[in-house]
């Protein structure tokens, strides 16, 4: 089953045991609202939009709280970080309508939002200063790396939970491994797993930073601290490939010629009157330039995180919800997420902006369809497009779709 992509593994789950062996089992857990004030308390962000400059003006003289070297700061432990967080939609249904969709499941953006917040707590809580209520440090998040979901549906009247936990640390960045939960017959059975990486930067997000060293406790934790190491140098690998930089390979290449001569209009008098744009489409497909959906946000400071600037899981909701559209347009059929990967956050989006979003069905096989969507802002003053952010969201559709081909070799 496809669903077997949940990587609900032994490890994760054994260190999520022995990382929860340590919080005491009565004590009530937080929730997302608490999380987010949390959030506003560590940075010292305002609540008022009139008042956010001087807030962020205020944050400046936490500068004198960075450290000068890695060296200078306390290493921590996985459980140091650790964080059970409830979303009780079965208890508390006045939240409920906040999460549900048209087809009486949890509407799965939301759920990108939540980690994101998550994922940032997470990483604050790693480098936490015992006598320091305010962190000097803005922690924001680089790049989602991998979300594989086990479940179709997401129940909108089952409490949810979240359970996560710094995995990896380098010089000035951390990768936080985070689960979710949902509660069945009395039981907590996994839903997804998310890998998100964070950085951390100076009181003005300007520059990078130093975050505490995490020092792995048992075998377990020694393989998931390697893990992260890996997944940092395949990051690394991944972005010197680029077709910009780099020819493709001789597999890649054939696969692109097979493509081409497929769509080739042999019809033509003799093999030496077939031109490179007689075309044509081979049956049950579609062309990919007719594949593609667009949409724009006005950025308003109602989407704004603790630094004022655009809240990365509203990006990732909004992303969300235009490929999940595409998906549908193209599929004839509901689709349901099953992997993302590879969110790229490669600027910040200034409140005020004008984000546009391209959707794209890039490749198809059977019932899955991937789409690209790809995000700008757009300055009116200078008339600039930026890219912002691409996104790789993995469907699965109720039937078999059309195959997409490509027209153009780009």
């Amino acid at each position: 089953s496809v669903y077997r992509l949940c990587t609900m593994r032994k490890l994760p789950s054994l260190l999520a045991r022995t990382l929860t062996s340590g919080t005491s089992g009565s004590s009530v857990l937080p929730d997302m609202s608490e999380v987010r004030s949390r959030l506003r308390d560590i940075v010292g962000a305002s609540t008022n939009w009139r008042d956010h400059v001087q807030a962020m003006q205020e944050r400046k003289a936490l500068h004198t709280l960075l450290a000068k070297r890695q060296e200078d700061l306390p290493p921590r432990r996985m459980k140091d970080s650790y964080l059970e967080v409830i979303l009780p939609l079965g208890s508390q249904p006045e939240i409920r309508e906040k999460y549900l969709n048209v087809h009486n499941s949890v509407r799965f953006g939301r759920i990108l939002e939540d980690l994101d917040s998550l994922g940032v707590l997470i990483c604050y809580t790693h480098t936490k200063q015992e006598m320091q209520p305010r962190s000097p440090l803005s922690i924001v998040t680089a790049l989602v790396d991998k979300i594989n979901l086990c479940k179709k549906i997401i129940y909108p009247d089952c409490d949810i939970k979240f359970t996560g936990n710094v995995s990896w640390v380098g010089k000035t960045s951390m990768e936080v491994k985070m689960h979710m939960l949902q509660l069945h017959d009395g039981d907590y059975s996994p839903v997804l797993d998310a890998t998100f990486v964070m950085v951390a930067r100076d009181p003005e997000n300007k520059r990078p930073a130093f975050v505490n060293p995490l020092v792995p406790e048992t075998p377990e934790e020694e393989e998931i601290f390697k893990q992260g190491e890996l997944n940092k140098l395949k990051r690394i690998d991944f972005s010197t490939a680029s077709l910009l930089k780099m020819a493709p390979t001789a597999e890649e290449r054939n696969i692109i010629h097979d493509i081409f001569l497929n769509t080739l209009d042999t019809r033509q008098e003799g093999e030496g009157t077939v031109s490179f744009r007689s075309r044509k489409l081979p049956p049950n497909s579609a062309w990919m330039e007719d594949a593609k959906l667009k949409g724009l946000q006005i950025c308003h400071p109602q989407e704004r995180n603790i630094f004022n600037r655009i809240f990365g899981g509203f990006l990732m909701r909004k992303a969300f919800e235009l490929g999940w559209a595409n998906a549908c347009s193209y599929g004839g059929s509901r689709p349901f997420i099953v992997s993302v990967d590879d969110i790229m956050f490669q600027r910040p989006v200034e409140v005020g902006s004008l984000l546009l979003l391209s959707g794209q069905v890039c490749y198809t096989e059977k019932n899955y369809i991937q789409v690209r969507v790809h995000s700008e802002v757009y300055d009116a003053d200078t008339r600039e497009h930026q890219t912002t952010n691409i996104f790789h969201f993995t469907f699965i559709s109720e039937n078999e779709v059309p195959r997409v081909v490509p027209k153009t070799y780009g």
